[in-house]
């Protein structure tokens, strides 16, 4: 009885220590079911180019508080150590007929310095640079948010990938069904010689084409499962379950009303704005040199003929300062300034003409996911009311079989007629919804459903 319950112990602590392991854990959570929102966020979570888009934000920053540096002044320091061949010396005059000499550069010679600089005026080359730098942190926010919404179109296009594939996989299961059950029902007719040998042949021909089907439309599943498992960045052979979602909520909003919306919620066209913003500052910087420069710096200097640096033989002054402004113009370059402000005006302009193309194809853009939705939108409607007559149409075609009124033919016709409508139907109704998060991406807008 003892060793009974010490067995049941010890095999409580194994199976507690394996299920806290990270492969039951992973399992566990793979074997989740998702919604569409728990998709969107875990992908978000997951990709490494919003990651990268991150770090992209920092470094701008970065670069935005090392410009703003460039206002202050700079300090420096240095020590330095001279050794001299001989003192230099310099004659006073004579005394009881001897030339006397006085020391003013020691042999050794050692001195500390140091300074500030402090810019007054640069051509407005600080500022523009400091401009530049802060357009850059815009620029990689907005890149960072054009991910996130580029993420977020992938992953509602994995999710509604495998709805369409499961259902298509289920549509072959059921054709594959419906083609065995003729099978059988033909075969039986044909050994009570109540049907020819051909329907029992067509039947089992198209039996083995579902079955083909079937396995083409399996493939597919697993595809699109691992595809799904790749953009969440799992293993590419965890197991996928996701809520399906049969709503269909029309798109009411007319071509118009997108355009415009597009024109005023697309990060692009904040960037191409940007863009031209940093061509003009670049175009201002290469100006600066058609302006001098000034300059405020000082010093402070210590000799010695010690280490310590405090005076001694030869040293006249052991410690002073100054301060000057200095102002500085290349006034000749051989037209090299000139160039270089025609080279932007030029970068200048192309910028523009960016932004021009850019509104362009976001209008075409627009326009093809428009249509796009409005094509699967009426393809519903369209094969919905077709569902039911077709269904109809296949039990009183068996019906008529039965009773020797219609052929093999005319089933498996209807058959077939049944799984084209149920194919089309599913298509065009995750087609939709692709489509739909497509016009959303397209209009700028961040929907998470």
């Amino acid at each position: 009885m003892k060793h009974k319950k010490w067995r049941l112990l010890l095999a409580g602590i194994i199976l507690g220590g394996l299920i806290l392991l990270p492969g039951f854990v992973s399992a566990e959570a793979d074997g989740e079911t998702l919604t569409l929102r728990q998709t969107i966020e875990a992908a978000l979570k997951a990709n490494l180019e919003l990651q990268r888009s991150k770090d992209e934000i920092d470094a701008a920053t970065a670069n935005k508080n090392a410009a703003t540096t460039e206002f202050f002044p700079t300090l420096s320091a240095r020590y330095g150590y001279i050794r001299r061949d001989d003192p230099t010396k310099q004659a006073l005059g004579t005394q009881g007929g001897q030339v006397v000499d006085v020391i003013i550069n020691p042999e050794d010679e050692y001195n500390f310095v140091t300074s500030f600089s402090q810019p007054i005026f640069t051509g407005f080359a600080l500022y523009n640079r400091y401009k530049i730098a802060d357009l850059g942190v815009d620029i990689a926010e907005y890149s960072e948010r054009l991910t996130r919404q580029n993420v977020i179109l992938d992953a509602k296009n994995a999710y509604y990938l495998i709805l369409k594939a499961q259902k298509l996989m289920d549509v072959a299961d059921d054709t594959v069904k419906q083609k065995a059950a003729q099978k059988d029902v033909a075969e039986n007719m044909y050994q009570v010689g109540m049907s020819p040998l051909n329907d029992l042949l067509q039947s089992q021909v198209q039996l083995a084409n579902a079955k083909q089907g079937f396995i083409t439309a399996k493939n597919n599943l697993d595809i699109t499962k691992s595809q799904f498992n790749t953009l969440l960045r799992r293993p590419v052979n965890s197991p996928v379950s996701v809520v399906d979602i049969l709503d269909f909520v029309p798109w009411e909003h007319d071509i118009d009303y997108c355009l415009a919306l597009a024109e005023e919620l697309r990060l692009e066209i904040e960037v191409a704005d940007l863009e031209v913003q940093i061509a003009e500052k670049d175009y201002k910087l290469t100006e600066k040199d058609y302006f001098p420069s000034v300059n405020l710096t000082g010093t402070y200097t210590k000799r010695g003929t010690d280490w310590d640096v405090d005076g001694g033989t030869g040293i006249s002054d052991k410690d002073f300062w100054d301060i000057r402004a200095t102002a500085s113009w290349d006034f000749w370059q051989w037209g090299r300034t000139r160039y270089g402000v025609r080279e932007k005006l030029s970068r200048l302009s192309q910028a523009k003409l960016r932004k021009q193309e850019l509104l362009d194809s976001i209008d075409l853009e627009v326009k093809q996911a428009y249509l796009r939705t409005q094509e699967a939108q009426k393809n519903i409607t369209t094969i919905e009311k077709a569902i039911e007559q077709a269904k109809e149409n296949l039990r009183i075609t068996e019906e008529r079989y039965k009773e020797q009124v219609s052929t093999t033919t005319d089933v498996l016709v209807a058959q077939t007629l049944l799984t084209e409508t149920m194919t089309n139907y599913y298509n065009a109704l995750y087609d939709f919804k692709i489509a739909k998060a497509i016009l959303y991406r397209a209009l700028g807008q961040e929907i998470l459903e």
